[in-house]
């Protein structure tokens, strides 16, 4: 976590939470969803405009990269400043890239150690890693499947709904908030 974001929490601790205004697709884009966006539907509904806008601008990405992590109840969040901004997830915590040697990388360049391989019902490439759970990017379905050759990884069959349960993390914590109150 960035210094300057430590330091806004030590000064101001008690910032509400903002809920609904970000979100991370299932390629490792991140995107601000406006009132627009919102109301357009959920985040991982696929309605059209309601993903919202994808950030384009790189030192803004990389600051809320820096910033990104989960809670106990396992929603994912951006420390801005003294604020938890949470983030609609359209598919899992983390993208994992993964090269033709195998090096795995997070959608944000953090370096993870393989644990295992997991895949759904619809073919979806998953991977528990030492940094965490998520979602195989698309374009690196073949780098995974020579890497599983290669090193005799094996993969384990899950379905797509057990994954929150299952993994400890919440795709939607605005809905989650929404049902608390």
């Amino acid at each position: 976590m960035d210094d300057i974001v430590k330091q806004a929490m030590a000064k101001w601790p008690n910032v509400p939470d903002c809920y609904g205004w970000l979100g991370l697709d299932a390629r490792g884009n991140w995107y601000m969803r406006d009132d627009r966006a919102q109301a357009s539907g959920a985040f991982a509904s696929g309605r059209p405009g309601a993903k919202g806008s994808m950030l384009q601008h790189a030192k803004l990405i990389e600051f809320i990269e820096r910033n990104y992590s989960g809670d106990q109840e396992g929603c994912w969040f951006f420390q801005n400043g003294p604020q938890r901004v949470f983030v609609e997830l359209e598919a899992t915590p983390h993208i994992w890239r993964i090269n033709e040697n195998g090096l795995i990388t997070s959608n944000a360049g953090q370096c993870a150690e393989f644990e295992r391989c997991l895949m759904d019902e619809n073919g979806w490439a998953y991977m528990q890693t030492s940094a965490g759970f998520g979602l195989v990017h698309t374009q690196d379905v073949d780098a995974l499947a020579l890497t599983l050759e290669r090193l005799a990884w094996s993969i384990e069959d899950v379905m797509l709904a057990d994954l929150p349960a299952r993994f400890s993390f919440c795709a939607s914590p605005q809905a989650r908030h929404s049902h608390s109150k």
